[in-house]
């Protein structure tokens, strides 16, 4: 279950800062842009907040739906930035943004086209693709996730 949690994948130093920098910079965007906007909001928006669509998901209320978004957006952005519980907090947020977007934005174009269509499916494929890229590559040597799971061996695929 540790390896499962907090493997760091690589350990190489110049992925390794290269994966710090991409943790941080999409987590505090993540974070300060989206999760902490609707956690400072969340009395206002907990009524008509999207619930999705499809099943188990269209059992929650609008209110459990806007903290489940919220855990993601504050959270997982926090645990990412950390680089600790990396690859199941990337899939969490990654999972939040495939309802934000094939959910939420279902209707909208896939790009946005200033100065007319400015929602569009488009930021939250951008916020997708680094989670998947975390979840695949794990935190790097840069992490509280490299200090817990101290696997000297490499890793053979």
């Amino acid at each position: 279950m540790k390896k499962l949690l907090f493997d760091c994948g690589f350990r190489d130093a110049t992925a390794s800062l290269g994966m710090l920098a991409l943790r941080t910079m999409i987590g505090l965007m993540m974070l300060l842009g989206h999760g902490l906007p609707k956690l400072m909001e969340f009395a206002s928006r907990k009524a008509l907040f999207y619930v999705p669509d499809f099943f188990p998901l269209k059992y929650m209320s609008p209110p459990v739906s806007l903290a489940a978004a919220v855990a993601a957006e504050v959270g997982a952005s926090i645990l990412i930035i950390l680089g600790l519980a990396t690859r199941p907090a990337a899939f969490l947020l990654g999972f939040s943004m495939v309802v934000a977007v094939f959910g939420f934005h279902e209707a909208a174009p896939w790009f946005v086209k200033p100065p007319t269509v400015m929602e569009a499916k488009e930021l939250g494929l951008l916020y997708l693709i680094p989670m998947i890229a975390i979840i695949l590559s794990g935190a790097g040597g840069f992490s509280l996730d490299a200090l817990i799971h101290k696997d000297g061996k490499r890793r053979r695929w």
